[in-house]
C-alpha cells in the first residue's frame, strides 16, 4: 500500500534526500505558500459579512485552513519534488546472504526447524529475486564462516557454537576488494560470545555496508525449565559452608514443583524442593552447602525435568570452586581476661581450617600468647613491621583502647586492611569502640560504623538478638539451612551478657544482626569492604552466654564464630593472586590468566618474573611467562588457547631474582557445545541492534519477500545517484481530493455553498 501510494518503498525516503526540481528557485515556495495562504484569509475575511450566521466562528477558519492546504500542496506539486538517492548498480555488487547453521536453528517449532524455516523463506522468491538484480554469496556460520553452493547445503544445523560478530568480521575480510553491497543475516539471534563485537559493527560502518537481519523462532520457548546463571565465590577453605545464588525460570509449569540439587560428581551437597512461580518470572534461591575436601571442584546445579519437557540439557549448569587447603591464620589481641575470649578460641580449636593466634593482656605490662608457631613470634608485643602483622590473614581486636596501640601500630593496622587484603573484627567491650575512643584513632575510618561522640556505651544488661534481612541470606548468621528457621533460630538464642551501643552504621555497610534493649534496636553485627580487605564490628562481648545456657550438643554458638572467623579471611590473598578473565570458556580456546604480585609489604612488585605452569586434559601441559600490564604495576597476564575441552589448572609462581614471592593456582575448564542449549528463544533485541547499527532493517520470515525492493538502496559498493520524482505520486492527487472534497462537504453540512 505504500509503494502504491507514494510510488517507492519507504527505505527510499528514509534514506534519500528531498530536493525540488522546478525552475523557480526553492525560497519562493514557502513565500507562495503565505502568500496564498494570506490572500485566502482576506477574501474569506471580506466575505465574512456576506456570510451565513453559521461560518461567522470557527468554522470560517476550518474553511480557511483546507483551502490554505490544498493551495499548498499544488504549488508543492508545481515545484517538481523529488528524492535523490544513492542506489546499487544492478548486476555489479555483491549480496552475501548468510545463514545460522548451529545446533538452536534445529529446533523443531510449528512442524519444523527453524533452519528448515529460513531456507523456504528463501525459496520463496526472496532468493530467485537477489539474483536477478545481485551477484549473490551463499554462507553458513556458527562459530565459523563457510560458503556454500545452494540452498539444499543448509539442512543440518548441528554446529556447536554461534559467534555472529566474527562471522561478520570474517566476511568483512574475505571481500575487502569487492563490492559488498548488502547483507542478509536470517539467524534467531543465539549468540555464544555475548554479543556482536563493536569492532565488527565499526567494520561494516566503515564500508557503508547494510546488514538485514530476519529473525526466527518464538520469542518465549513453550514448556521448559531453564537455570539463568549460579553465582558463588570462585575459592573457598576445605569444609567451608559455601554460599550460592541460583536464577531459574520457567515456561509452562507454573504451579508445579521441581527439585534443585547440588553435586560434586556423583555425591549430593544439597537437595531442595522448588515450587514454580508464574511464566517467565526469574527465580532465585540461596543454597548453603559444605564444599567439601580441598580441591579442583566441578559443582553441578540442575533441576530435575518435568515430563514434557522438550530440552532438558539447560537444566544444568557447572561452577568450578578452588577449595584450598591451608589453614588462615587470624592474630587476637585481648586487653583484658574475660569469658568471651575463652570462647572464641574454643570455637576456633574445633576449625581445623583456622589457626588462631592470640595475645592476652592480663596486667597492664604482660602478655599471655597462644596458638603460636615460635617462641620468638610476639615476643615483643603487638607488631610494628609490616611483614610481621602481614603474615595473618584477619585481625580481632577485643576490649583495648586505641592509645594502647602507637601512631604507628594504627598505621599498620589500617595498611593491614586496605593494602594487604585482611580482614579486621572489633567487639564490644569495656575498653572497646567508643570507650576505647577508637573513634578518634586513624583505624575509625575502616570501621563499618561511625561511633558515638560519648563515653558509657557499653553496658552490663542483657539484649536479644534478631536478624536483619541482609542476615538471612548471610553465610556468616545461617545456623539452619532454611532463612525462614534460620532467622526464627536467632530469636530463640539466649540473651546477651552485654553490649555497646556501635552507633550509626556508614553507607554501604551491611547490618547483619541486631540486639534489642527495653525497646530499643540497635546493631549488633555490621560489616563493610574496604579497601582490599574487609571490616566487621560486633558490639557485645557476651557471645559465649549462648554456649553456657544452650543444650548440650548445640552448635550454634560454635557454628557462628567459625563461620565469622572464615568470612574475615576467606578474601585475604597471598603475594601472588591468580584469575582467569572467565572460569568458563564457552566454545572457545581463548583464556586470558592474569596474576596481581605484591612484594612483603604488599605494595605492587613490578620488578618480577611470573610463570604459569598448565595441566590439561589428555596429559596436556604448558609454561609460558606473563607480560607486565602497561600503567598497572604489580599486574601481569598473558593470553593462552585451550586445545580442547575440558578441566585446567593454572599455577603461577613470582620470583623476583633469587626471592621467591609466593604463588598461587586458578582452575578453568573449556565447554563446548554447551551454550546452544540455553536461552533458545529468538534473540530479537540483538538482530535488531545490529541492524539498526549498520543502516539496515530486522525482518520477520513474512517480510523477506519485500527484501529485494529494501537493498538497492544502500550506499556500499558500486552505486549510482537516482532522482525520484513525486510531483505524480498517487498521493498527492489523492490528498487534494480529500480536502477539497472535505471542503465541500462542511459548506454542504453548514448550509454555505
Amino acid at each position: 500500500m505504500f509503494e502504491f501510494l507514494f510510488k517507492y518503498p519507504s527505505v527510499a525516503f528514509s534514506k534519500g534526500e528531498l530536493v525540488l526540481l522546478g525552475s523557480w528557485p526553492a525560497w519562493l515556495l514557502p513565500a507562495s505558500i503565505l502568500l496564498t495562504s494570506a490572500s485566502l484569509a482576506l477574501v474569506l475575511s471580506v466575505r465574512r459579512t456576506q456570510s451565513a450566521a453559521a461560518v461567522r466562528d470557527w468554522r470560517l477558519g476550518v474553511i480557511w485552513l483546507l483551502e490554505s492546504l490544498t493551495a499548498a500542496v499544488v504549488l508543492m506539486l508545481l515545484w517538481q519534488p523529488a528524492i535523490a538517492v544513492t542506489e546499487l548498480k544492478p548486476r555489479q555488487n555483491i549480496v552475501a546472504v548468510l545463514v545460522d547453521d548451529s545446533r538452536s536453528m534445529g529446533l523443531a517449532e510449528h512442524g519444523s526447524t527453524r533452519e528448515s524455516q529460513a531456507v523456504r523463506a528463501l525459496q520463496a522468491g526472496a532468493f530467485a529475486e537477489l539474483q536477478k538484480n545481485f551477484q549473490t554469496r551463499l554462507y553458513r556460520f556458527d562459530a565459523a564462516l563457510t560458503r556454500v553452493a545452494q540452498l539444499s547445503d543448509l539442512r543440518t544445523a548441528t554446529a556447536s557454537a554461534t559467534h555472529i560478530g566474527a562471522g561478520l568480521a570474517e566476511l568483512v575480510t574475505q571481500t575487502a576488494d569487492l563490492p559488498l553491497g548488502a547483507v542478509v543475516l536470517l539467524s534467531d539471534g543465539g549468540d555464544n560470545s555475548g554479543g556482536v563485537d563493536r569492532s565488527a559493527i565499526e567494520a561494516l560502518r566503515a564500508r557503508r555496508i547494510p546488514v538485514y537481519t530476519v529473525g526466527f523462532g518464538d520469542e518465549h520457548v513453550a514448556d521448559d525449565v531453564e537455570i539463568e546463571d549460579v553465582v558463588l565465590a570462585p575459592r573457598a577453605l576445605a569444609g567451608a559452608r559455601l554460599s550460592a545464588t541460583v536464577k531459574f525460570q520457567q515456561r509452562g509449569f507454573s504451579g508445579r514443583k521441581s527439585t534443585l540439587t547440588v553435586r560434586d560428581a556423583t555425591r549430593v551437597l544439597i537437595s531442595r524442593e522448588v515450587a514454580f512461580a508464574q511464566d517467565g518470572q526469574v527465580q532465585t534461591q540461596n543454597l548453603l552447602f559444605n564444599v567439601g575436601a580441598a580441591g579442583a571442584k566441578t559443582l553441578q546445579f540442575s533441576v530435575t525435568p518435568l515430563a514434557g519437557e522438550a530440552n532438558r540439557a539447560n537444566n544444568t549448569l557447572v561452577r568450578l570452586v578452588n577449595v584450598e587447603p591451608d589453614a588462615r591464620r587470624i592474630l587476637y589481641f585481648e586487653g583484658e581476661p574475660r569469658w568471651e575470649y575463652k570462647f572464641i578460641r574454643r570455637a576456633a580449636q574445633d576449625d581445623r581450617m583456622i589457626h588462631l593466634v592470640s595475645m592476652l593482656r592480663t596486667t597492664e605490662n604482660k602478655i599471655y600468647r597462644q596458638g603460636i608457631e615460635a617462641p620468638q613470634e610476639l615476643a615483643d608485643g603487638f607488631p610494628t613491621r609490616a611483614e610481621d602483622l602481614f603474615a595473618y590473614q584477619a585481625l580481632i581486636i577485643g576490649s583495648v583502647d586505641a592509645g594502647y596501640f602507637t601512631p604507628t601500630q594504627q598505621q599498620l593496622i589500617r595498611d593491614f586492611v586496605d593494602r594487604r587484603g585482611g580482614g579486621l573484627l572489633l567487639l564490644g567491650g569495656r575498653e572497646s569502640l567508643a570507650d576505647g575512643v577508637w573513634g578518634g584513632s586513624q583505624v575509625a575510618d575502616l570501621l563499618p560504623v561511625v561511633l558515638p561522640d560519648t563515653h558509657h556505651t557499653f553496658h552490663r544488661d542483657p539484649a536479644t538478638v534478631s536478624l536483619t534481612a541482609a542476615g538471612e541470606d548471610s553465610v556468616i548468621c545461617r545456623l539452619v539451612d532454611d532463612s525462614t528457621a534460620n532467622a526464627e533460630r536467632w530469636k530463640k538464642l539466649p540473651y546477651l551478657m552485654d553490649y555497646q551501643d556501635p552507633g550509626r552504621p556508614k553507607p554501604g555497610a551491611s547490618v547483619l544482626a541486631q540486639m534489642h534493649d527495653h525497646g530499643r534496636t540497635m546493631p549488633l553485627l555490621v560489616t563493610e569492604s574496604y579497601g582490599r580487605g574487609r571490616t566487621a564490628v560486633l558490639a557485645t562481648g557476651g557471645t559465649w552466654r549462648w554456649q553456657m545456657s544452650l543444650p548440650l550438643g548445640d552448635h550454634s554458638h560454635d557454628l557462628f564464630w567459625q563461620q565469622l572467623l572464615r568470612w574475615l579471611v576467606s578474601d585475604s590473598r597471598g603475594r601472588v593472586t591468580a584469575s582467569v578473565t572467565k572460569v568458563s570458556l564457552f566454545d572457545e580456546a581463548h583464556a586470558q590468566i592474569a596474576a596481581d604480585v605484591r612484594d612483603r609489604d604488599y605494595r605492587p612488585a613490578a620488578d618480577v618474573r611470573v610463570t604459569a605452569h598448565i595441566l590439561g586434559p589428555n596429559g596436556i601441559s604448558a609454561a609460558f611467562e606473563l607480560n607486565p600490564v602497561p600503567n598497572s604495576p604489580g599486574r601481569f597476564q598473558a593470553d593462552w588457547a585451550a586445545p580442547t575441552p575440558g578441566l585446567y589448572v593454572s599455577e603461577l609462581t613470582a620470583r623476583r631474582g633469587a626471592e621467591d614471592l609466593g604463588g598461587d593456582v586458578v582452575t578453568f575448564q573449556r565447554l563446548d557445545g554447551v551454550a546452544e542449549n540455553f536461552h533458545t528463544e529468538q534473540n530479537q533485541n540483538l538482530l535488531r541492534t545490529l541492524a539498526a547499527s549498520t543502516g539496515g532493517r530486522y525482518l520477520t520470515s513474512q517480510d523477506l519477500a519485500g527484501l529485494p525492493r529494501l537493498i538497492p538502496y544502500s550506499r556500499a559498493g558500486i552505486s549510482v545517484h537516482e532522482i525520484k520524482e513525486l510531483w505524480n505520486m498517487p498521493f498527492g492527487f489523492l490528498l487534494i481530493l480529500a480536502l477539497r472534497g472535505a471542503e465541500w462537504w462542511l459548506r454542504r453540512h453548514w448550509g454555505v455553498v
